[in-house]
């Protein structure tokens, strides 16, 4: 153990499936006109509309990321995610914050139903993500890589990681088999961190590495161990992490530049980003199958000159 297992994990996701229609909003201030291929644009809205990781059919209601907002407002720890705010807000203030990063409904007295997220701000943070990736390339950076959805969004992680490596990028896989205990509502649960490739991920404690058993988490502490063994080894710190969930927040609150998924529930990312903390956070549904995100995938390669 570390002194680390005494930190505060994140929750999963929930949410049903919910039908609406809502036409997205216009232009998203601050983003380049003309970035990217209008063709290439719109063929990857199209993608996200069909899939249900943006517009007006994601899966997440808006009753769940009100209660989420609630949540942030509170500093559950779990919704934190491990970021501390430089300001407190409250659900007013979180939901403004979440119309503005992600394009959710913006009426404060909708409350049940569909909710949004807004395809044109998706592709802008891919875009704002590629830049991300392109200066690392260039600067031939470390590069680390881990997920808190290892079943949906690992292959995404892997694909940008992966062509970082070719670009002279060294990818880092630090502290694996490295335990610890993830605060949870029913108990603190015992786990242990590994890699699936590039992409480091949390295992039951118990799971010999080669079962089907990993575990989806919110929680900072992964990326803490793996910062901290890179330390303890005498290692520089990574110019970038790509992540989601507490690899986001907990990478960005340590001053590492970091980017990568966040869905429309999540606000602790997307409070780093607008406070600085975390490089960029790309609103969209983080819970469809991992086929779904190759586009995505393959868009911000392109975009950073870095496709195969």
């Amino acid at each position: 153990m570390t002194a680390a297992d005494g930190l505060t994990a994140g929750q999963p996701d929930d949410g049903a499936e919910q039908p609406g229609v809502r036409a997205a909003p216009g232009p998203v201030p601050g983003t380049a006109p003309g970035t990217g291929r209008a063709d290439d644009r719109e063929a990857l809205i199209a993608h996200l509309l069909r899939h249900r990781l943006a517009g007006p059919e994601i899966p997440t209601s808006r009753q769940n990321n009100l209660r989420h907002y609630r949540l942030f407002a509170q500093a559950d720890p779990k919704a934190l995610m491990g970021l501390d705010p430089e300001r407190r807000r409250d659900e007013a203030a979180v939901l403004a914050l979440m119309v503005e990063k992600a394009g959710v409904r913006p009426e404060p007295d909708y409350t049940e139903g569909p909710d949004f997220i807004d395809p044109a701000r998706t592709v802008a943070a891919l875009d704002r993500l590629a830049a991300l990736l392109a200066a690392t390339a260039r600067r031939r950076g470390t590069v680390l890589a881990g997920t808190g959805h290892p079943t949906k969004l690992t292959a995404f992680h892997t694909s940008l990681a992966r062509a970082l490596e070719r670009a002279g990028c060294t990818l880092r896989t630090p502290a694996l088999g490295e335990r610890f205990r993830e605060p949870t509502p029913a108990g603190p649960r015992h786990c242990r961190l590994d890699a699936l490739g590039p992409v480091l991920v949390v295992r039951p404690a118990g799971d010999p590495g080669d079962g089907p058993d990993l575990l989806h988490t919110h929680s900072p502490l992964p990326v803490r161990l793996a910062l901290a063994a890179l330390a303890e080894a005498g290692e520089p710190m990574p110019g970038l992490v790509l992540g989601d969930h507490g690899w986001l927040c907990g990478a960005g609150r340590l001053g590492i530049p970091a980017g990568g998924i966040a869905d429309c529930n999540d606000v602790a990312p997307f409070a780093a980003e607008a406070e600085g903390t975390v490089a960029v956070a790309v609103p969209v549904d983080d819970g469809a199958q991992p086929d779904c995100y190759r586009a995505l995938s393959d868009y911000v390669l392109q975009r950073a000159d870095l496709a195969p």
